[in-house]
């Protein structure tokens, strides 16, 4: 059974920084791509970064580019989002998300195949 577990949220200043983990228990995790999504209260859930099944490409929004690294270690079948300069309006839910498609992480969202439980980050004015 694959599962997806975040980890790594909290509370933190404006201006701070924090890592979050994603640990997957997928057998071929380095054919998947990877991705992290957010969802702030009262609204839907929206794209943050992505990244290839090898690590080679990434894609951002365009609200954390320059501020947040996705990046990723086959080895230990884990995914990373880095968080420097952080905002109020970064407060989220954050969501792992994995796919055999990149497509389909950076498009067809609703068809992702797997989805983690979440980690709540609160980034205090």
């Amino acid at each position: 059974q694959v599962q997806l577990v975040e980890s790594g949220g909290g509370l933190v200043q404006a201006g701070g920084s924090l890592r979050l983990s994603c640990a997957a228990s997928i057998r071929t995790f380095s054919t998947y791509a990877m991705g992290w999504f957010r969802q702030a209260p009262g609204k839907e859930r929206g794209f943050v970064a992505a990244i290839s099944w090898s690590g080679g490409g990434t894609h951002y929004a365009d609200s954390v580019k320059g501020r947040f690294t996705i990046s990723r270690d086959n080895a230990k079948s884990t995914v990373y989002l880095q968080m420097n300069s952080l905002k109020p309006e970064d407060t989220a839910v954050y969501y792992c998300a994995a796919d055999s498609s990149l497509h389909r992480i950076l498009v067809v969202t609703g068809a992702i195949d797997y989805w983690g439980k979440g980690t709540l980050v609160t980034v205090s004015s």
